[in-house]
């Protein structure tokens, strides 16, 4: 993507593959950082964004080779907030959990208790962080999401083009995602699949949640049992869908809730657990097998466990 003139001034920029595809209010929603959505859709409503000299509508999908007249948009007073610094602990660290890199992706072992963007009172996130990492790299996007307790293998695109791969292929259901947890009680083996719709609520304390309801989405786990303890079980979650806190709410739904789960777990079985040094959610993503966007290669990324967990695991009993 070449630019042709200076953010103050209008921009002439060619669209290349790695943005090829990508509608044109939301290539500008990242053109033009710190921007309101409003303005956004004014200037392109009053035929000041241009392609190939010619108005288009917020939907236009960027082809190849598109030249974008891009106006000077007066910025708001208050300026962009500034990713964090690359020499905090939690940034650096993040160094040595990646798994994988090349010039198309980076796979990271996500910690437990960092979201993976920044809003909504978090000041920063994985992606932020990735960024501070990586300043040169042009573009850096989450492929797909972890919640904020989850650890585990998680996907960053470095193009466009990888990402759009790799969106295809949760899309079609071609990625294969297996976590780890452990669960509450004995579960049963016969509990290789569950099938329950989910409806995201909120409570009249803003706290959003999710419940099994028949108004809600289609939804599916299969599970495996990898070991089981007095008490417990350590088992393996494969999402077929890929619906807000699933596994959590679908393992909660079967009466085996995950250890140490703030909003679907049970005080007494999370303190037993807890006593046990665990202090996180015992649900980490251990392995993803996708094809790279780049090579075509099938690819089977494994994310080892976090000591605390395996420490928790040692001190249980099996049987």
């Amino acid at each position: 993507m070449n630019t042709e003139a200076p953010k103050s001034k209008v921009q002439l920029v060619t669209i290349d593959e790695d943005n090829v595809g990508q509608r044109i209010d939301n290539f500008l929603l990242t053109k033009l950082k710190g921007v309101p959505k409003s303005m956004i859709y004014r200037i392109v409503r009053k035929g000041e964004v241009r392609v190939n000299k010619k108005r288009i509508k917020p939907e236009y999908k960027l082809q190849d080779g598109d030249i974008v007249r891009v106006p000077p948009v007066r910025m708001a007073d208050k300026e962009e907030r500034p990713g964090p610094s690359a020499k905090l602990s939690k940034v650096s660290q993040l160094e040595d959990r990646i798994l994988f890199e090349d010039k198309h992706l980076i796979v990271l072992n996500k910690p437990a208790g960092l979201a993976v963007h920044g809003g909504s009172g978090v000041d920063f996130g994985i992606i932020e962080a990735m960024r501070s990492l990586r300043p040169t790299q042009k573009f850096l996007e989450l492929a797909h999401r972890l919640d904020k307790d989850t650890s585990g293998v998680l996907l960053i695109a470095k193009k466009r083009s990888a990402l759009r791969h790799l969106h295809d292929q949760l899309r079609f259901k071609k990625m294969q995602k297996d976590y780890q947890a452990l669960v509450k009680g004995t579960w049963q083996a016969r509990d290789k699949a569950i099938k329950a719709p989910l409806l995201k609520l909120t409570l009249k304390s803003g706290e959003r949640i999710v419940r099994v309801n028949q108004e809600g989405k289609e939804c599916e786990t299969r599970f495996k049992i990898i070991q089981r303890y007095q008490g417990s079980t350590l088992v393996q979650a494969s999402p077929v869908t890929g619906r807000t806190h699933q596994i959590r709410v679908h393992c909660q739904y079967t009466g085996h809730p995950i250890a140490c789960d703030e909003k679907y777990s049970e005080q007494k079985y999370d303190d037993s657990i807890r006593a046990l040094g665990l202090n996180r959610l015992f649900l980490h993503a251990a392995q993803l097998r996708f094809t790279h966007p780049g090579t075509e290669e099938v690819m089977i990324v494994k994310a080892p466990l976090d000591p605390v967990l395996i420490k928790t695991l040692d001190k249980l009993v099996k049987v």
